[in-house]
């Protein structure tokens, strides 16, 4: 099941999270999913044409599902894991 970020445009996702919180910052996509600290929550921001999507990438899967070579653009970001978990609805 996936768990996304909502926000208030369709485009420019990536941006607006990193506006309205201090602490996240774009990266490079990571080469795997141990070299995210635990305590960073991942979110890749996929453009899907007519709207963006910001995925949290809560496991190890959901980093192998976004990894996949599927043609969209994605941009990567790295948050505090407990503010990505609240602002996705993630339930442990």
């Amino acid at each position: 099941m996936g768990y996304y970020i909502q926000t208030g445009g369709v485009h420019g996702k990536a941006e607006e999270i990193c506006k309205r919180n201090e602490e996240a910052f774009v990266i490079p996509q990571p080469t795997s999913f141990s070299k995210v600290p635990a305590s960073m929550g991942l979110i890749c921001v996929v453009d899907n044409g007519p709207f963006e999507a910001a995925a949290f990438c809560y496991s190890e899967r959901e980093f192998e599902t976004f990894t996949q070579s599927d043609g969209r653009y994605k941009v990567w970001l790295l948050m505090d894991r407990a503010k990505a978990e609240k602002l996705s609805g993630y339930k442990r």
